[in-house]
C-alpha cells in the first residue's frame, strides 16, 4: 500500500504542476495527464464534451460482472486562479512536497483527491467480475467557473449509466457534506433616460436607481426556519455606466438567494419581484424593471442511513475518525445532483490550508486512512466488502 499513496502523490503532484483555471487555461494538458496514467493502466476512459463540442471532463466506467446500481466518484481538476502570486511563498503551480505537504492550486481543491479516485479504480478494475453494479470516477472540469461543466456533460452523456450516488472529493478530515442550501438567482435590469451629467435638467440615471433597489433588497426581510442554516440574499454584483459625462440608462444588478426547504426558488423569485414592483413604485422608470432568472438548485439534506453517506460515514469511524455530517452554506454540485434526484456526499478528504487562497497544500499524512476510507466505502457501495 506504501507504493500506492507514493503513486497518488506522485500523480497529484504532477496534476498541481499542470496550471487548470478555470475559465484562465486550457484543460487539454491537464486532461492529457490524467489520460496517459489511465491509459498505462488499461482503464476504459473517455472525454465528455458540452453542448459546444468543449471538452468538459474525463469519465473512468468500471462496470462489474454481478447486476447492481452504479456509483460515482467525481472530483475537479480545474481550479481556482492563483489570485496575487507575489503573496504566495512557493510557486501556485510547484507541486512538490515539503515538511508532508503537497504544495500548489489545486493541492486541495481536488487534484488530490483526483489522484486517490483514479487509484481506486485501478484497484478494483481487476476485481470488478466480484461486484455488483459498476464504478464510475468523473473528473470534471469547467467547475471553477460555476457552469459545472463537467457535471452537466455527465448526466446528460446518453452513454453513460445514471449514478445511484454520487461521493465528490473535497478536502476536510473532519466533516462530511450531506446537505446544503439550495440557491435561486437572477439579473435585474434598472432602466433610467440617458443625458448628459452636466446638462442643466437634471437626470437620474440608471445606475444611482439601481444603489437605490441595492439597498431596498439589503433591507428585504427572510424568514427564519428550523433547519441547520436559514436563508440568505445577497447582491453579487452591479453594472453599468461609462465614463464620466453621460447619465446610463441601464444597470445590471445580480441577486444571489440561498434557499432552504422552506424557502425554496418560487418563495425566493416572489420576494426578489415584491421588491422590484415595491420600488419601480417609489422611483419610477421609464421602463419597469426586468428580473431574468438564470438558475435556481434546490437545498437537501441525506439522512444518515442514506447512501452513500452511510458508507462513508462508516467507513470513517472504522478508521476511528469521528466525522461530522454537516448542511453546507455554499452550494456545490451536491445541489446539482439533487435536483436530478441523486444523493451525493460531498467535503471528505485531506487536512488543508490556503484553499482558493494563497499557498494552497494538503496534508500528506492522513493520505492512507482517507484511501482506506474511500476504498472500504466504495467496495460496501458495490457489494464486495
Amino acid at each position: 500500500m506504501e507504493d500506492v499513496h507514493g503513486s497518488v502523490v506522485a500523480l497529484a503532484g504532477e496534476l498541481v504542476r499542470t496550471p487548470s483555471r478555470g475559465g484562465i487555461d486550457d484543460y487539454g494538458p491537464v486532461l492529457s495527464v490524467l489520460e496517459r496514467w489511465l491509459a498505462r493502466r488499461g482503464l476504459p476512459h473517455r472525454r465528455l464534451r458540452d453542448p459546444d463540442g468543449n471538452t468538459a471532463g474525463l469519465l473512468v466506467e468500471i462496470a462489474g460482472g454481478r447486476p447492481g446500481r452504479w456509483w460515482t466518484l467525481d472530483a475537479c481538476v480545474d481550479t481556482a486562479p492563483f489570485g496575487d502570486e507575489s503573496a504566495w511563498s512557493f510557486p501556485p503551480a510547484a507541486g512538490d512536497v515539503v515538511d508532508g505537504m503537497l504544495r500548489g492550486r489545486g493541492a486541495a481543491d481536488s487534484k488530490t483527491a483526483a489522484a486517490l479516485f483514479c487509484h481506486l479504480a485501478a484497484e478494483i478494475a481487476p476485481r470488478a467480475r466480484e461486484t455488483h453494479g459498476g464504478l464510475a470516477v468523473l473528473l470534471d472540469v469547467d467547475e471553477h467557473t460555476g457552469r459545472f461543466g463537467g457535471a452537466h456533460a455527465y448526466l446528460a452523456d446518453p452513454d453513460a449509466v445514471r449514478p445511484a450516488g454520487v461521493m465528490i472529493g473535497y478536502p476536510g478530515l473532519d466533516e462530511v457534506v450531506v446537505g446544503g442550501r439550495g440557491l435561486w438567482r437572477c439579473v435585474l435590469t434598472v432602466h433610467a433616460s440617458a443625458g448628459h451629467s452636466g446638462a442643466r435638467r437634471e437626470t437620474v440615471g440608471a445606475v444611482s436607481r439601481a444603489a437605490r433597489l441595492v439597498a431596498m433588497l439589503d433591507e428585504a426581510e427572510l424568514p427564519r426556519e428550523e433547519w441547520p442554516l436559514t436563508p440568505r440574499l445577497t447582491v453579487t454584483a452591479i453594472g453599468g455606466g461609462e465614463g464620466f459625462s453621460v447619465v446610463p440608462d441601464r444597470c445590471t444588478i445580480n441577486v444571489d438567494v440561498r434557499t432552504t426547504p422552506g424557502f425554496g426558488p418560487a418563495e425566493a423569485e416572489r420576494l426578489v419581484r415584491d421588491v422590484v414592483t415595491a420600488f419601480d413604485a417609489a422611483v419610477p422608470g421609464p421602463t419597469r424593471t426586468a428580473v431574468d432568472a438564470v438558475a435556481a438548485w434546490p437545498a437537501y439534506r441525506l439522512e444518515r442511513d442514506r447512501q452513500p453517506a452511510a458508507a462513508l460515514l462508516d467507513a470513517a469511524a472504522g478508521e476511528g475518525l469521528a466525522v461530522r455530517a454537516k448542511v453546507a452554506g455554499p452550494s456545490n454540485i451536491g445541489n446539482l445532483l439533487a435536483g436530478e434526484g441523486i444523493p451525493a456526499t460531498a467535503g471528505f478528504g485531506l487536512p488543508y490550508r490556503g484553499l482558493h487562497g494563497t499557498d494552497e497544500c494538503v496534508d500528506l499524512a492522513e493520505l492512507p486512512r482517507v484511501y482506506r476510507v474511500y476504498r472500504q466505502a466504495v467496495l460496501r457501495l458495490l457489494g464486495a466488502a
